[in-house]
C-alpha cells in the first residue's frame, strides 16, 4: 500500500529533512583526519535532540547509533565507533530524523584530506546520478525512469550500481512502499503521482557491484574491497519538476567555510 501525502504532510517531511541536512552540516564541520566516527555520531545526536527531533536510526531494528557512518569500501549501515578517519578516506554519513510524526532521511559522502582523483570522480558521479534520478521524479513518469537514470549515468562513467540496497518511500514510517531501486528499465514500474514522497539514494561502487554483510550484522561492504559512495535526498513527486525536501546546501556551506 503506497501512502500519498497531503501538502501539509509534505511540509512536515520537509521540516524533518531540513533538520537532517543541518545535522549533516554539523558533522561536515568536524570531518578531518584524526576524528573518530563516534565523535561525529555524538555531535549529530546532540544537535537533533536540541532541535526537538528524534534520531530515526537509533534503535531501529536494534541499530545502536544515530548515524550510519561507512568508510571507503563500506557501502552503508556502518556503525560509529573507534574508527579514526585518515587522510585519503571517503566517508558516507547517513542520517534520519523523526519530528512532528514524520521522517526525513538524507546521506552525503565526504572526502577526508587529499583523496585520489579517481575516487573524487566516483563521488561526483554518484551525486550527479542522484540528481539524474530526481529529474525523473515527476508526475506521469514511472518509477523505472528514476531507476534507469541513476543506473545509466553511473555505468556510462565506468562504475557499478549496488542492486541489493534500494531507496524507499518515506513519511510516517522511515521505510514505506515503494522500493526505489538504482537500476531498472525506462517506462517500467508504478506511475508517479503527486503526493508520493521517496528517498532516492544511489550507492555506487568503484569496482564490482557485489556486496557482503560484515560480522557486526549491519555494515554492508563491497566484495572486492574497493570504495563505494552514497548520496541521498528525500523528494516529493511534483508536476514538471521534483521537489527536493532535504538539502545539501548547509553541508556544502560548512565545507566551504572549512577551506
Amino acid at each position: 500500500m503506497i501512502y500519498y501525502k497531503t501538502a501539509e504532510e509534505i511540509e512536515l517531511i520537509r521540516e524533518s529533512s531540513l533538520l537532517v541536512a543541518r545535522s549533516l552540516a554539523e558533522v561536515a564541520k568536524l570531518i578531518r583526519p584524526g576524528v573518530t566516527t563516534i565523535e561525529l555520531d555524538r555531535v549529530a545526536e546532540t544537535f537533533i535532540l536540541d532541535h526537538k527531533g528524534i534520531p530515526a536510526f537509533k534503535g531501529y531494528s536494534g541499530f545502536p547509533n544515530t548515524l550510519c557512518i561507512s568508510t571507503n569500501a563500506q557501502v552503508v549501515h556502518g556503525i560509529p565507533g573507534k574508527t579514526v578517519l585518515k587522510d585519503g578516506d571517503i566517508v558516507s554519513v547517513d542520517c534520519g530524523v523523526l519530528k512532528n510524526s514524520f521522517f526525513g532521511d538524507s546521506a552525503y559522502t565526504f572526502t577526508v584530506g587529499e583523496v585520489k582523483p579517481e575516487i573524487v570522480k566516483l563521488l561526483e558521479c554518484t551525486k550527479e546520478s542522484l540528481y539524474r534520478g530526481i529529474e525523473k521524479a515527476v508526475t506521469g513518469l514511472r518509477l523505472g525512469d528514476i531507476s534507469s537514470a541513476v543506473q545509466e549515468y553511473a555505468e556510462e562513467n565506468g562504475f557499478c550500481v549496488v542492486w541489493e540496497m534500494v531507496g524507499h518511500g518515506i513519511g510516517r514510517k522511515l521505510h514505506e512502499k515503494p522500493e526505489v531501486p538504482n537500476y531498472g528499465k525506462r517506462g517500467s514500474g508504478i506511475k508517479l503521482s503527486e503526493g508520493l514522497v521517496i528517498a532516492i539514494e544511489p550507492m555506487i561502487n568503484f569496482g564490482k557491484k557485489g556486496i557482503l554483510q560484515e560480522n557486526d550484522g549491519w555494515t554492508i561492504s563491497t566484495v572486492d574491497g574497493l570504495p563505494s559512495a552514497h548520496f541521498e535526498h528525500t523528494v516529493a513527486v511534483r508536476k514538471g519538476k521534483a521537489d527536493i525536501l532535504s538539502s545539501f546546501a548547509f553541508i556544502e556551506e560548512a565545507l566551504k567555510n572549512k577551506q
